[in-house]
C-alpha cells in the first residue's frame, strides 16, 4: 500500500463507543447501519460520564475544527442549534450572514480513548448549515454528499478504500516536530530496526476502542514511515473515517514523544506518503466493476470509470494533490506515478487493478496523497468516474512495464501524458477543466483556486538553502 504494492485491506467498520455493547450498531450488510437516535446519544453521554462534546467539521483544506461544549448543552446542540462565526475558518467566506448551524450526524458520535476516564470527551462530525438552514455551499462535507447523490440517480453506490502513510519523526526537547529519525528500517521490519513500532501499536490498540477493526499495520519503505489499513466504505463514512484517523495517529504519536506528519514528502531522499484510492460502485448490492467475462475480469463500467478518472485526473490533481510539496513526491525513481497510464501488474501507474475480483474487484488511484482533503478528493473522483459513464470514456490501451524510467522524448513517443509537475501546473490544469467548478460551484472554485496560487506564490518567492549552497559563492 501508499508507495509499495502490498495489497492488505482492513475493515474500518464505523461502530462507536464500544466499551458499552448495549449501544453498539447492528448491520447486517457494508450499506445498512442502524442509526442511534437522539436518546441513544443522552443515555450514552449519561452513562459514560461525557463532560465535552466536540463539534468537528472540516475545512476546506482539509484541517478538522471544532467548538467544543459541555453535556449540558447536549439537546441543544441535537436539536442543530449550535452556532460559530465562520468568518476566520479557511475557505469559509460567507457573502453574507457569517453565523452557521452546526448539525451533528449522530452516526459519528465516539468517546475519546486518550482523553480522561471521568468527564470522558466526545465528538460529533458536523454538517454546516446557514442561519437560514440551508446547506453551506463551503462546506467540504456537502460537496461529497452532492456528488453520492448524483451517484445514486445513476443507481450506484461508490465505495472508497483509502491506503494512508505517515512518518514519525522525532520532536525536541521543546516537543517541536523534526524531520530527524535515527532508524533505518524498510519494508515490513520490526523492532529494534523499527523504532516506531510501540508507537503504531498503540495507535491500533487506540483505534479499535474507536471502533475500528484493524487488520494489519506495518513499517514502510522509508525510514519511519508506517501505514495502518482499514478496509473501504461507503464514501462520505469513508471520508469521516480518514479525518478520525488522522487525529488519532497524531495524538497518540505526541504521546510517544513522536510527531506524526501526512505531509506528502518531508525528507527528499525518501519515498513519499501516498493515499492511494481503491474505487468500486455498488448497484442493487452488487460490485458492477465485476465482470468474468470481460477483458481482465472487468465490466464496462469499470473501465468507462477509469477512463473518466483518466480524462479528469490532471484537473483534479490541485485537490488530491493540494500542497506545493505535493509535487516533490510525484518525481521518477520513488515508487510514484508520474504519467497518466493504467496496469493490471501494479508497475507504478497512475491506476492499477488489483488482481482480486468478484465483490472486491476495484480499480486503485496512486496519485493522491494524505494531505488531500478526503471529501474533495472523493468527490471529484467519483464525479470524473461518472463522466466517463456517462459519456462511455474509453481509457488509453493498458501499459505493461516501467514508464517511470523513461526519458520525456520516449515517454512523449509514446503518447504518455505526464501528471502536473507543479502546485502551478495543477491550477493551470484546474481551470481548464471545468468538472471540479461544476461540482462545488464557481465561489467555492475560485476560494481554493486563489488559495493555491497564493500558496504557489509564496513559496516561489522564497530564497532557498539549496539556492545558497549552489550560487552564493559564485556569483
Amino acid at each position: 500500500s501508499g508507495e509499495n504494492e502490498n495489497q492488505m485491506k482492513v475493515q474500518f467498520s464505523h461502530l462507536t463507543n464500544p466499551q458499552n455493547e448495549k449501544y453498539f450498531m447492528v448491520f447486517t450488510d457494508m450499506e445498512t447501519m442502524q442509526k442511534y437516535t437522539k436518546q441513544d446519544i443522552i443515555n450514552m453521554v449519561e452513562d459514560e460520564d461525557v463532560e465535552f462534546i466536540r463539534m468537528q467539521f472540516t475545512d476546506i483544506e482539509g484541517n478538522f475544527k471544532n467548538v467544543a461544549i459541555t453535556s449540558s448543552q447536549l439537546e441543544k446542540a441535537l436539536n442543530n442549534d449550535c452556532m460559530f462565526d465562520c468568518t476566520l475558518v479557511e475557505g469559509m467566506l460567507p457573502t453574507d450572514n457569517a453565523d452557521m448551524f452546526l448539525y451533528p450526524d449522530l452516526n459519528t458520535f465516539t468517546i475519546f480513548p486518550w482523553r480522561p476516564q471521568q468527564g470522558k470527551v466526545a465528538r460529533f462530525i458536523c454538517d454546516v448549515y446557514r442561519a437560514d438552514r440551508t446547506p453551506f455551499e463551503s462546506d467540504c462535507r456537502y460537496v461529497l454528499k452532492k456528488a453520492i447523490k448524483e451517484a445514486a440517480k445513476m443507481g450506484y453506490t461508490f465505495d472508497v478504500g483509502p491506503e494512508c502513510e505517515f512518518f514519525l519523526f522525532n520532536a525536541d526537547e521543546n516537543g517541536r516536530p523534526t524531520t530527524i529519525t535515527n532508524e533505518q528500517a524498510g519494508f515490513f521490519d520490526m523492532g529494534p530496526l523499527d523504532n516506531g513500532e510501540n508507537a503504531r501499536r498503540d495507535i491500533v490498540l487506540t483505534l479499535e476502542d474507536m471502533g475500528f477493526v484493524v487488520e494489519a499495520s506495518h513499517h514502510e519503505k522509508a525510514p519511519s514511515q508506517h501505514e495502518v489499513d482499514f478496509r473501504y466504505d461507503e464514501a462520505l463514512t469513508t471520508a469521516d473515517n480518514i479525518m478520525t484517523f488522522k487525529l488519532a495517529v497524531k495524538t497518540i504519536a505526541k504521546h510517544h514523544g513522536l510527531h506524526a506528519t501526512f505531509m506528502p514528502k518531508p525528507r527528499k531522499e525518501f519515498c513519499g506518503s501516498g493515499m492511494h484510492i481503491n474505487m468500486s460502485l455498488r448497484k442493487d448490492g452488487r460490485n458492477i466493476f465485476d465482470d468474468p467475462n470481460g477483458e481482465n475480469g472487468l465490466s464496462k463500467e469499470a473501465y468507462y470509470f477509469m477512463g473518466g478518472v483518466m480524462k479528469h485526473v490532471k484537473g483534479i490533481c490541485a485537490v488530491t494533490n493540494p500542497l506545493v510539496n505535493s509535487y516533490k513526491r510525484l518525481k521518477p525513481g520513488f515508487e510514484a506515478p508520474v504519467y497518466v497510464a493504467w496496469s493490471t501488474l501494479g508497475a507504478n501507474t497512475l491506476i492499477r487493478v488489483p488482481n482480486m475480483r468478484g465483490e472486491h474487484t476495484r480499480i486503485e488511484l496512486r496519485s493522491p496523497d494524505p494531505a488531500a482533503n478526503p471529501y474533495l478528493a472523493f468527490a471529484a473522483c467519483l464525479m470524473a468516474g461518472l463522466d466517463g459513464i456517462r459519456n462511455q470514456i474509453e481509457p488509453p490501451a493498458e501499459v505493461q512495464d516501467n514508464i517511470n524510467i523513461l526519458s520525456e522524448d520516449e515517454a512523449q513517443a509514446r503518447g504518455l501524458e505526464k501528471l502536473p509537475t507543479d502546485l502551478l501546473d495543477a491550477c493551470m490544469e484546474m481551470k481548464k477543466d471545468t468538472l471540479l467548478k461544476d461540482l462545488v460551484g464557481d465561489r467555492v472554485f475560485d476560494q481554493y483556486y486563489e488559495s493555491k496560487i497564493a500558496a504557489w506564490k509564496e513559496y516561489d518567492s522564497q530564497v532557498t538553502n539549496w539556492e545558497i549552497e549552489s550560487y552564493l559563492y559564485k556569483f
